[in-house]
C-alpha cells in the first residue's frame, strides 16, 4: 500500500529514520551507523525527502547494496508525491544555484574552448559551490598540488629536425590495449556534482577519442551503467580499486567489475585515511550558510553567534557538531588501513585474472617491491596532492 508524507514524518529520529527518494520510501535506521558520511547527514532528512541531496553523489544501485528488500518500503501516494513535486518547484534557489544558471548561459561552445587551462576556467564559474570545493581541493595548505603543476612545467622538449612526419602516428598500447595517444582519464569520484549524466559522459567520450578511461571504486554512476555507455563492446575500460576492509565486499566488487568486462585493476595504495582537505570541508560550511537552514540559523545568530562556550560540555557538543569530513572524507572512511605487500596483492592475484597496477606508487623502493610483488604495472600517482602534503 502506497505511504503518504505524513506516515514518513513519523520516523524522523535515529530510533526510527525512513527517508524519501524519488518518491520511494526506505527504513535507513539499521544502516545509520555504518554509512560512510556518518549518521547526522541522514537524520537531517529524516521523515522528509533526501532526493536532492541524495542522488549526485549516490549510484543508483547503492539502495540495493545497502538495504536489505524488507527496507524497501513502497511508493509514495500519488497525493505525496505531487506535493514533494509541488515544494521541489517552488523553492527558492540559493545564491549559489542562481550563480551557476547565470555562468551556465554564458559559457562559450565547448568547440570554441581550445585547451585544458580554459577548460577549467569555465568549470570554475559554472560548477557548483560544492562540486568545484571536491574536484579542486587538495591537501592542507595544497603545496604539493601545486608543486605538481609545477613539476610538468620544467619538462621540455628537445626536437629534432629534417625528419619525415607524414607517417608519426602517437597510438600506442597501455596494458595491452590500444589508446589513440599515450594518455588515458585517471579515477575520479563523483561525476554527477559536474553533470547531471556523470562518468557516462567520459565514457562515450573517450570511446569516441580512441582513449581509454579509469573508472572510480567511488562514482556517482553503477559500474554496469558506465560499462553500458561504452561506444563499442571492445572499449576497454579500467577499475581503480579502492579496497574495503572486508575483503568479500572487496572481491565482489573486483569480480562485479571483471563480469562486467572492465580490463584492469588498479588498486590504490597512495590514500590510505581521509585527508585534510579544508577547502572541500569549508565549501559543506559555506553550502549551509548560503542555503541557510534560513530561519533555524536565522535564530540562533539572533540568540547566540557570539556566546563563548562557559563549561566543560559546552565545549564536548562543539567538539561532536564539527564536521570535518568534506565530501571526500565520506568516500573512504570504510577502506583498508592495513594493506600490506605481503598479504593484499596475493589476495588480490587470487581473485582475479585482470592485470594488477599499483596505483599511488612515490619512490624508487616501493617500485622495486612492486615489481618484486609481481604486479603488472605501477603508477605513479600522490593523489593529485590531494592526500598527503
Amino acid at each position: 500500500m502506497p505511504l503518504s508524507l505524513k506516515q514518513v514524518a513519523e520516523h524522523n529520529s535515529p530510533k526510527s529514520c525512513w527517508v524519501i527518494i524519488k518518491n520511494k520510501v526506505y527504513d535507513v535506521t539499521d544502516f545509520l551507523p555504518d554509512h560512510p558520511g556518518g549518521s547526522k547527514i541522514i537524520l537531517k532528512y529524516a521523515g522528509t525527502d533526501a532526493t536532492e541531496a541524495y542522488e549526485p553523489i549516490h549510484p543508483p544501485d547503492a539502495l540495493d547494496k545497502n538495504l536489505s528488500p524488507e527496507k524497501h518500503l513502497g511508493e509514495l501516494d500519488t497525493a505525496s508525491a505531487s506535493q514533494i513535486q509541488a515544494v521541489r518547484d517552488t523553492r527558492e534557489k540559493t545564491e549559489d544555484e542562481l550563480r551557476t544558471e547565470r555562468e551556465q548561459a554564458a559559457k562559450p561552445p565547448l568547440n570554441r574552448i581550445l585547451d585544458l587551462q580554459e577548460m577549467e576556467d569555465v568549470a570554475r564559474k559554472v560548477l557548483s559551490h560544492k562540486a568545484l570545493a571536491y574536484y579542486s581541493s587538495a591537501a592542507d595548505d595544497e603545496v604539493s598540488h601545486h608543486e605538481n603543476g609545477r613539476a610538468f612545467s620544467r619538462f621540455f622538449f628537445l626536437p629534432r629536425v629534417l625528419r619525415p612526419l607524414s607517417g608519426c602516428d602517437p597510438s600506442t598500447t597501455i596494458l595491452g590495449f590500444k589508446s589513440s595517444i599515450p594518455v588515458f582519464v585517471s579515477g575520479a569520484a563523483l561525476a554527477k556534482l559536474g553533470h547531471p549524466l556523470g562518468e557516462a559522459n567520459i565514457t562515450k567520450g573517450v570511446g569516441q577519442t580512441g582513449i581509454i578511461q579509469m573508472v572510480s571504486s567511488n562514482a556517482s554512476l553503477s559500474y554496469s551503467e558506465i560499462a553500458s555507455a561504452r561506444t563499442s563492446p571492445s572499449q576497454p575500460l579500467f577499475f581503480q580499486l579502492y579496497k574495503h576492509k572486508d575483503n568479500a565486499v572487496a572481491e565482489k566488487r573486483v569480480r562485479e567489475v571483471e563480469a562486467l568486462g572492465y580490463n584492469a585493476i588498479f588498486l590504490t595504495v597512495d590514500a590510505p585515511y581521509s585527508a585534510n582537505r579544508e577547502r572541500d570541508v569549508r565549501a559543506g560550511w559555506a553550502v549551509e550558510d548560503m542555503a541557510n537552514i534560513r530561519k533555524e540559523s536565522a535564530a540562533k545568530a539572533s540568540n547566540s553567534a557570539n556566546e563563548m562556550p562557559r563549561k566543560q560540555s559546552d565545549l564536548e557538543n562543539i567538539e561532536e557538531e564539527a564536521d570535518v569530513s568534506g565530501t571526500a572524507g565520506a568516500l573512504i572512511v570504510n577502506d583498508d588501513v592495513d594493506m600490506t605487500w605481503k598479504e593484499t596483492i596475493p589476495w588480490l592475484r587470487k581473485i582475479t585474472k585482470l592485470p594488477i597496477v599499483l596505483k599511488g606508487i612515490q619512490c624508487v623502493e616501493d617500485a622495486v617491491l612492486a615489481a618484486e610483488a609481481g604486479v603488472d604495472g605501477i603508477l605513479l600517482s600522490n593523489h593529485g596532492g590531494r592526500q598527503l602534503e
